[in-house]
């Protein structure tokens, strides 16, 4: 989108809330922002002068969209999500959606080994765990320690493949995976390399968007969107 932006000439602003990872670099330097409230956003833009907001954060962050089109709201902005199509569960066996991951937590069996990729913040819903081991996925290096005894922290470096995805489950004798439906092809490989080893598979499906919010999957449809503003 960023790209996007700047080869058509418009003027706008990054903002991020963590430090980007991997190699893929913006077209400017993104300004890390982090917000308490909606009224600290809605101050943000209006002191940035800004005539529209594009919300292109991760899928999962819902505090940030709700912050984001609610400061649009009372600005009265024009308003635009944009989030990749989730993955399709039709035709892949043994893979399950459900709503988050508090329920996907009530579907582990007692003695499973479970591989999960959603994010230390989700830890709190695994308290009442059943299974031997939950092996939380981090693509940072830190330092905390696990909450709970039954947490095993496994430290990865994107880019993943689906290779590299079943030498590790098979390594650690993983038998679940529980990981956000993210679409796209990058968070991919996982859910492929699960399914290829017969793996139980429980897809988490992203936050709801508040009503009346346009979404759209494409940067161009973005870039049409704004170009009709």
């Amino acid at each position: 989108m960023a790209q996007a932006l700047m080869q058509a000439q418009i003027s706008y602003e990054d903002w991020i809330s963590e430090a980007p990872r991997g190699m893929a670099q913006m077209p400017q330097i993104p300004r890390l922002m982090r917000f308490t409230s909606c009224a600290d956003m809605q101050d943000a833009i209006t002191q940035g002068g800004f005539s529209a907001v594009i919300d292109a954060s991760h899928g999962f962050d819902a505090a940030t969209t709700r912050q984001a089109q609610a400061a649009a709201d009372a600005l009265e902005l024009p308003y635009l999500r944009i989030t990749r199509a989730k993955w399709s569960a039709d035709g892949l066996a043994n893979v399950r959606s459900v709503a988050n991951v508090a329920q996907a937590n009530a579907r582990v069996r007692r003695g499973s080994r479970v591989f999960s990729a959603t994010g230390w913040d989700s830890l709190a819903d695994y308290a009442e765990f059943k299974g031997e081991v939950l092996m939380l996925r981090q693509t940072r290096r830190h330092s905390r320690p696990a909450p709970y005894p039954f947490v095993k922290l496994v430290f990865n470096d994107p880019p993943f493949t689906i290779q590299g995805e079943q030498a590790l489950f098979q390594k650690l004798r993983v038998d679940m995976l529980i990981c956000r439906n993210l679409g796209g092809t990058a968070s991919r490989p996982k859910l492929d390399a699960a399914c290829a080893l017969g793996l139980e598979v429980l897809l988490i499906d992203p936050p709801a968007l508040a009503g009346g919010a346009l979404t759209v999957a494409e940067v161009e449809d973005a870039m049409d969107w704004l170009n009709g503003l």
